[in-house]
């Protein structure tokens, strides 16, 4: 008796009290839902200072930590960053709800007929890092799709995690919707965090989302189905017939205008014949950008006061300024070394070869592949899907950034008028 006492501390009841709630939330109606939505875009923008004065004490204490300044990118929150949380919400109470959709239906000889619908998963356990904007994200893509959520943020994130999920209750209870939808572990600990993989029967699904250490480890020791979202070792390809302006802002674009996550580029792959005529526009331009050059052999001679590339950085996720640049002879080159390196994340190629560009998305294994535009925009939002729950790299169920369609199942309905099998 002692023992089972024991057990249910905060990660098991409030385990058990998502599962509760995930079923009497599968059964609100779609207007019910977007309702709640737009009741949490409304709390938000209220109670935007109280989450900002949460945020800034996450923030000091990973300052003094010592924590990198793209980290703290991560974690900062800021008005604009929770206006375009709340716009979220009220983009997501917009769109369809694919709940309940007919996915396909048919008819057997024997009179049968089959539907497949859409339902929700049940519950969804989301693992992340830093970011407190994954917080409000998952939490209206999965009422949105009629799914609790428990949310395992980190610990650097714990006060504005809390702040948003007291905000989140408020607005739900108001639109009378269970309060119990959305759960916060606050116990952040590793012994707690390896528990909470191993809810198998609670949690129906796991999505993990930050590092490529993090992910490695849900995956590791889950017994709980995980989708699988990947780190961004993105690319970018600049073709012998890439227009250099053009290969320039989007090379800068991807890997500068927000360094810190998964989909800026980490690798500049140039060919040799480019970079011949347009290589010192292109150096010049990121290091005004402040942005360190890792280089090839081929290049030391040209650019001494740059460091070598080696294996680490072609496989690295910098999340940071630096970048790292390798030459080659053609298109076939760059689609091995992407291939060998890459994440199956997001790439890019800059090019006005058609041939080129075609044999490009038809051999690159990448969940996005852009033609002539940056990797940044492999986002939930920018591809019109409201939010993201997360950029699956993996090849079941979902792939790329997962908008609301990926969080739900299939259920068949089958009507007969009294069939039964010979």
């Amino acid at each position: 008796m002692m023992n089972r006492m024991i057990e249910k501390d905060e990660l098991f009841l409030k385990a058990e009290k998502a599962k509760q709630a995930s079923g009497k939330l599968a059964a609100k109606s779609t207007e019910q839902k977007n309702r709640a939505l737009r009741a949490i875009s409304r709390e938000l923008r209220k109670n935007c200072p109280v989450i900002l004065a949460a945020n800034m004490e996450d923030v000091d204490h990973a300052k003094a930590r010592g924590m990198s300044d793209s980290l703290i990118d991560r974690l900062l929150l800021n008005e604009e960053r929770i206006g375009s949380m709340a716009d979220a919400l009220d983009h997501l109470a917009g769109l369809d709800d694919p709940i309940g959709d007919c996915v396909e239906k048919w008819d057997r000889p024997n009179g049968l007929h089959i539907q497949k619908i859409r339902v929700p998963l049940g519950v969804v356990g989301m693992v992340y890092e830093a970011r407190p904007n994954v917080t409000v994200d998952a939490a209206g893509l999965c009422l949105k799709t009629g799914n609790a959520v428990y949310l395992r943020g980190s610990g650097s994130a714990l006060e504005s995690n809390k702040a948003l999920v007291s905000v989140i209750h408020h607005a739900l209870i108001e639109s009378k919707l269970p309060g119990d939808s959305v759960q916060l572990l606050e116990d952040v600990s590793h012994e707690t965090a390896d528990r909470f993989f191993k809810l198998h029967g609670l949690i129906d699904v796991l999505i993990p989302r930050g590092s490529k250490k993090l992910i490695q480890t849900v995956i590791s020791k889950s017994t709980i189905p995980v989708i699988e979202t990947g780190a961004g070792n993105c690319h970018l390809y600049i073709d012998e017939s890439a227009n250099p302006e053009m290969a320039v802002a989007i090379a800068l674009n991807a890997k500068t205008q927000r360094p810190s996550v998964c989909n800026a580029i980490e690798t500049i792959i140039v060919h040799e014949k480019w970079l011949t005529g347009y290589g010192g526009l292109l150096i010049d331009s990121l290091r005004s950008a402040g942005v360190e050059c890792r280089i090839d052999p081929s290049l030391a001679a040209r650019y001494p006061e740059f460091p070598l590339a080696d294996e680490e950085d072609w496989s690295a996720e910098y999340l940071d300024k630096i970048v790292a640049i390798k030459t080659v002879k053609d298109v076939d080159e760059a689609i091995r070394h992407i291939n060998r390196y890459g994440t199956k994340h997001s790439e890019a190629i800059v090019s006005e070869s058609p041939d080129h560009v075609e044999r490009f998305f038809q051999y690159v294994d990448a969940s996005a592949i852009y033609h002539n535009a940056s990797t940044r925009f492999t986002d939930g939002e920018a591809f019109g899907f409201g939010a993201e729950i997360g950029i699956s790299t993996q090849k079941l169920h979902a792939r790329g950034p997962m908008g609301l369609p990926a969080l739900t199942t299939i259920k068949y309905i089958v009507k007969g008028t009294g069939q039964i099998r010979e």
